[in-house]
Order: C-alpha cells, then sequence, then structure tokens
C-alpha cells in the first residue's frame, strides 16, 4: 500500500531549527528528572517495600496514610490501584535503615490492629497460605480422612490450594458464602474454616520488598542495558553500513529515549524494570526504522552517484515517507489500546510504546538524517577537503 507517492517535501531545509528543538525538549526532560525529581522510581530502582491490598470496602486513603505514617517506617506512598471500585490500593514504604527485610510484616500487623480487630487471634483466610489453612483443616480433619499427620497435611494441602486459588481470582472473600463455593471444599470443611477462621476486611494480593544494594544494582544494569544496546547497534550499523549512518541512527536512538523518559516523568508513571524493557523494545523499533530509510539512502547512492548529499536524503525520505507512516501509525495504533484498555500492569510499558513511536517516527526523519549529514560535513570528504582548503 502506498498513498503518499512522488512526493517532494524538502525535509532537510528545515534541519537546525528541528535539531535545535529536539535539543531544547531533552534539555527540558532532563532538567524534570534529574533536578525536578519527577520520575517516579518503582520499588525495582527506589528500594522499600510495596504492598498491594484490596479491601472489602472503599478505603479512606487520609485514615490509611495516617496511620502508616505513625507507625515509624518512612513517609509512605499510597494511591488507588486497578479498575475503579475495584477498591485496590498500592501501599510503598521507604527502605527502613538497617532492615533488609523491609516492612511488610510490620505493615501487616498495623492494618491488621487497624481494619481487623474482630479476627484476633484466628487465622485471617484473606491474608494466609495455603500451608496454613491445611495445617488447620489437618488439625480438625472435617472429611475424616484419618491417618497420621503428614498424611493429612498432604490430603488438605490440595483442599487449601484449591481455596487459594479461589482468592486469587476473587481478589478478596468478602463472605462465609464465597469460602463454601470454593472448588472441593466440602461443607464440613467450610464449617471449620467458618468455626476456626476468620475473614478480614483486606487482602494481600502481592508484597515486594528490595533492599538498598539491590536497587543500585539495578539501576546501574538497567542503565548498561540501554546505553550498551544503542552501542551494540552503532557497531553493528557501522559495519553493515558506513560511520555515518550509525553516528544518525544512534543519535536518533538516544534522542527518542531522553525525550519518551521527559514525557514519562512528567505524565507520572511507575519507573521500573518493565519500563527498562519497554526503551529497549523502543531503541530496538527506531533503529529498525533508521535503518530502512538509511538502506534507501545507500542504494540511491550507488544508483545516482554524483548528487550531493542533502538532495539524496530528500529523496529517500520522500520515497519512503509511505512506509514509515504506515508502519508507525498500525505499531501506535496497537499501542494505542493497549494504554487505554490494556490494565495497570502494562499501561506504563504501552505509554512508552506509544509516546516512542512518535517520537522515533519524527527522529528518523529530523534526527538521524541531519546527524548523518552533520557527520559527512565535519569529517567526510567535503568536510577534509574545505580543512585542506583553509590549511592552504
Amino acid at each position: 500500500m502506498d498513498f503518499l507517492r512522488n512526493t517532494k517535501f524538502d525535509f532537510m531545509k528545515y534541519r537546525r531549527f528541528w535539531m535545535a528543538f529536539s535539543a531544547v525538549v531533552m534539555v527540558l526532560g532532563l532538567v524534570a528528572v534529574f533536578f525536578l525529581d519527577r520520575l517516579n522510581l518503582g520499588i525495582d530502582f527506589a528500594g522499600g517495600t510495596q504492598l498491594t491490598l484490596k479491601f472489602r470496602e472503599q478505603p479512606d486513603l487520609q485514615e490509611l496514610r495516617a496511620l502508616i505514617a505513625g507507625a515509624g517506617v518512612g513517609e509512605p506512598q499510597i494511591q488507588r490501584f486497578g479498575a475503579a471500585g475495584a477498591n485496590e490500593v498500592m501501599v510503598r514504604t521507604p527502605i527502613v535503615e538497617g532492615s533488609e527485610e523491609g516492612s511488610s510484616a510490620r505493615l501487616l500487623e498495623l492494618l491488621g490492629g487497624r481494619y481487623n480487630a474482630e479476627a484476633a487471634g484466628k487465622p485471617d483466610l484473606n491474608l494466609v497460605g495455603a500451608a496454613a489453612v491445611a495445617q488447620l483443616l489437618a488439625g480438625a480433619d472435617p472429611d475424616n480422612v484419618g491417618g497420621d499427620p503428614a498424611g493429612l497435611q498432604a490430603r488438605y494441602q490440595a483442599t487449601a490450594e484449591a481455596l487459594m486459588a479461589a482468592r486469587k481470582e476473587a481478589g478478596i472473600f468478602a463472605s462465609w458464602e464465597e469460602v463454601a463455593a470454593a472448588p472441593g471444599l466440602s461443607p464440613a470443611a467450610a464449617e471449620v474454616l467458618r468455626r476456626d477462621a476468620a475473614l478480614g476486611s483486606f487482602a494481600l494480593l502481592a508484597t515486594e520488598n528490595v533492599g538498598p544494594q539491590v536497587g543500585s544494582e539495578l539501576r546501574r544494569r538497567g542503565l548498561l542495558a540501554v546505553f550498551g544496546a544503542l552501542i551494540g547497534m552503532m557497531l553493528y550499523i557501522w559495519v553493515r553500513f558506513e560511520l555515518r549512518f550509525a553516528v544518525g541512527a544512534t543519535m536518533a536512538g538516544l534522542h527518542d529515549v531522553l525525550i519518551t523518559l521527559g514525557i514519562y516523568a512528567m505524565m507520572g508513571y511507575e519507573f521500573n524494570l518493565t519500563t527498562i524493557a519497554a526503551f529497549l523494545t523502543l531503541i530496538g523499533y527506531s533503529i529498525n526504522d533508521t535503518v530502512v530509510t538509511f538502506d534507501r539512502v545507500r542504494e540511491n547512492m550507488r544508483k545516482r552517484r554524483g548528487r550531493d548529499m542533502i538532495t539524496m536524503l530528500n529523496d529517500s525520505l520522500n520515497q519512503m515517507l509511505s512506509r514509515t507512516l504506515l508502519t508507525g501509525g498500525t505499531t501506535l495504533a496497537a499501542s494505542l489500546m493497549l494504554w487505554q484498555f490494556g490494565g495497570e500492569a502494562i499501561k506504563g510499558f504501552a505509554f512508552i510504546i506509544f509516546a516512542g513511536i512518535l517520537v522515533g517516527t519524527y527522529s528518523s526523519i529530523y534526527i538521524a538524517s541531519p546527524f548523518a549529514l552533520l557527520w559527512e560535513e565535519w569529517f567526510g570528504a567535503g568536510g577534509r577537503l574545505r580543512r585542506r582548503s583553509a590549511a592552504a
């Protein structure tokens, strides 16, 4: 499909303006990230403890924040999580000095005392694991299995795991009727649980703890991964094509990363290991789009020897314009759907791809090609000739 034919846009005419514009935007993004502290570092990089909780009823975030702030675990970050009405909350606390194990146990104890006071002394089916449930059932043996304790534990372990699977699917057990409806749970076992266990008003969906050394190491490795990918691709394009094209492609990739990072920081999404994966994906897409254009430039250079570099770049960009817009447009539509409807887990990833494709399509035209031209003017044959003339 080719919907733009025989276009004659003079892309290189305004290259200096667009390069200056991009430089300003990159500086603003770097200021937002490194000086205004707008980058929302996730638990992977910042370290600390993160709990994802689901409440039976909508919690008061101000009350929750005040409760945790007074517990000596640092200033908490609390935000709603998941779909509207899901009553899910993410609680993040900073690293507690001298405590590598994190503050999850302290937080759960604190929340249990506030929201589950009536369940004190009983195992909470919304918090305990399968092993604790199996042990409780094995002690009562409601199904009259009989036998040695180890055999009883093994027999009820399967029942407990089925119960935990039902809780995971529901997010939280809101009533004993939901517990009784769990697959594999006999009425007698359900009655034992109702008698000897409790249903708290919140469930723990996920917990994560990262110490300061681990967070620092992950940050270092994440940066190495991004810049290593850029350098590796530059070396490949240098060998496979020419150095000037390698410089242009690498500058376009770096440009896409920095500008998208600035936009991402301003949006406030969490920066975590998934974000690094998204940036690596973006680098690959950006370099691929740029290399396709440079391949056409190289082809035209063989066919039309003697023409100046600016004309060659303009002709090649016009020839590839339809392909660039179609490829970017289809990928943009897919990433937009993921961003809007893909859920919280991949929202940040999808946004990076969406914003990065917009920025990358622009950079393939106004960053990669102008930098390749700039390299040629400074260090290519024309640059060497000018330097000889000046020296003479």
